[in-house]
C-alpha cells in the first residue's frame, strides 16, 4: 500500500503542470493554482485524523481491558412441565396457549366420579373398622372379669389345699404317736382330701393361665382393630388426595406454553399437558475459559437483549459453573482417541438481573432462549 510520502512527488508533478485550454471570457489565461497551500491543508487533515483515530483506539483499548463480553448468551429460566398425578377423562380446560396464570389457578379438571366412589368405600371401611374396635374393647372387660374370677378361685383352692395339708400332717403325727387314737380310714380320708385340694389348685392355676391368654388375645384384637382404623384413615386420605388431584393447578405464576390437552381426552399419570414458563429468568452466558481470570460473583453486568435493542438491563454475576459446557454435554469429547485438537472451551456463567421491576414492561416476553449480549466489568 502506497504511503503519503510515496505519493508526494506525483502530487507535486500534477500540481506544477500548466492548466491548458483554461481561458477566461476575455481570452486571457486563468491564474495558476496554489499547490503548496492545498498540500499543506491535506497533510494537516490527515495528521488530524490520524491523531484522533489513534487517540480513540488507545482510549477504547484502555476501556475494553476493564470489560469482558460475549454474544454466546441466552435468557434462561425454569420451564415446569405440568402433568396429572391421577388418570382420568378431562372434563374442563381453563387456559389456552400463552395464557398468564398465577400460583394456584385451576388449569384442568378431570372427572371425579370414580374417585368419589373410592372415597365413599374408604369411609365405609373406616366405620366397619371402628365397629370391630368397639367390639374388641367391650370383650376385654369380660376377659378382665374372668381373669379376676380365676385368680379368686385359685386363692380359695390354695387355702383349701393348705388346710388339707395341715389336717394330713396332724393325723400322721397323731397316728405315729398314738395309733389307737386315729383310724386308718381317717388317715386315708385326709390324704384324699389333700390330693383333691392340690388338684383344685392346679385347676385354678390353669384357669388363671387361660384368663391371661384370653386377655392377651383380647388386647391383640384391640390392636388389630386399631390398625384397621388407621389403615382406613390412610385410605380416606389417599382417596381424598386422589380426588383433589383431579383439579390440576398451577404450581407457580408463569405463562402457559405447549398446550397439549383438550376437553374429553383421557390422560394418564405423568402425561405432559402444558409447559409453564416462570417469570423468574436469568442469563446464561458461555464465556471463553480465557475470559474467566478476573470474573468473580457479584461483579456488575450490563445486559443487552437482541429483542430490545434500545433497552439496557443491569445485573450481576451469580455463579460460574464448575465445568465446561462440553463436559456436561450428552456426548462429551473423548480426547484419548488420538485426534486431540486444542479448542478454547466455554464455561456457562449465570447472570441475574438486579431489579425484576426494571423489566415489568417486557417480562412476559423476556422468555428463555432469547439471545443476549452481557458485558461484565471485571476491573
Amino acid at each position: 500500500m502506497s504511503t503519503i510520502a510515496d505519493l508526494e512527488p506525483e502530487i507535486e508533478e500534477v500540481e506544477d503542470r500548466p492548466v491548458r485550454n483554461a481561458k477566461g471570457s476575455n481570452g486571457a489565461k486563468a491564474a495558476p493554482r496554489k499547490p503548496r497551500r492545498r498540500r499543506g491543508i491535506i497533510l494537516i487533515l490527515l495528521a488530524f485524523f490520524l491523531i484522533v483515530g489513534g487517540t480513540v483506539a488507545v482510549l477504547y483499548a484502555l476501556h475494553a481491558r476493564h470489560f469482558e463480553s460475549t454474544d454466546d448468551a441466552f435468557v434462561d429460566g425454569p420451564i415446569v412441565p405440568i402433568s396429572p398425578q391421577v388418570a382420568g377423562q378431562v372434563s374442563k380446560v381453563y387456559v389456552s396457549d400463552n395464557a398468564e396464570v398465577h400460583a394456584g389457578d385451576r388449569l384442568v379438571d378431570l372427572d371425579t366420579t370414580l374417585y368419589d366412589v373410592a372415597l365413599e368405600q374408604a369411609q365405609a371401611a373406616r366405620e366397619a373398622a371402628q365397629g370391630r374396635l368397639k367390639q374388641a374393647q367391650s370383650q376385654i372387660e369380660s376377659v378382665h372379669a374372668n381373669q379376676a374370677e380365676a385368680r379368686a378361685e385359685l386363692a380359695v383352692a390354695q387355702a383349701n389345699a393348705s388346710s388339707a395339708h395341715s389336717d394330713l400332717s396332724r393325723y400322721q403325727e397323731l397316728s405315729a404317736k398314738t395309733p389307737q387314737a386315729v383310724s386308718r380310714q381317717q388317715v386315708d380320708t385326709a390324704v384324699s382330701s389333700q390330693q383333691a385340694a392340690d388338684a383344685q389348685v392346679a385347676q385354678a392355676k390353669a384357669k388363671v393361665t387361660a384368663a391371661d391368654a384370653q386377655l392377651a388375645t383380647a388386647q391383640a384384637a384391640i390392636e388389630a382393630a386399631r390398625g384397621d382404623v388407621d389403615r382406613a384413615d390412610a385410605d380416606i386420605r389417599k382417596a381424598t388426595t386422589d380426588r383433589d388431584y383431579c383439579y390440576v393447578k398451577a404450581p407457580q405464576a408463569g405463562r402457559i406454553t405447549r398446550k397439549n390437552v383438550d376437553m374429553g381426552a383421557y390422560v394418564q399419570v405423568g402425561q405432559p399437558l402444558f409447559a409453564l414458563v416462570s417469570h423468574d429468568v436469568w442469563v446464561t452466558a458461555n464465556f471463553k475459559e480465557t475470559q474467566l481470570d478476573q470474573m468473580r460473583p457479584g461483579q456488575p453486568v450490563t445486559i443487552g437483549i437482541d429483542a430490545y435493542p434500545d433497552k439496557q438491563f443491569t445485573g450481576k454475576i451469580d455463579s460460574v459453573q464448575a465445568g465446561t459446557g462440553a463436559r456436561f454435554s450428552m456426548l462429551p469429547v473423548e480426547n484419548a482417541t488420538g485426534n486431540f485438537v486444542k479448542v478454547v472451551q466455554r464455561v456457562p456463567v449465570k447472570i441475574v438481573f438486579d431489579d425484576p421491576d426494571e423489566m415489568k414492561d417486557v417480562h412476559t416476553l423476556l422468555a428463555p432462549g432469547m439471545s443476549a449480549t452481557p458485558e461484565v466489568k471485571v476491573r
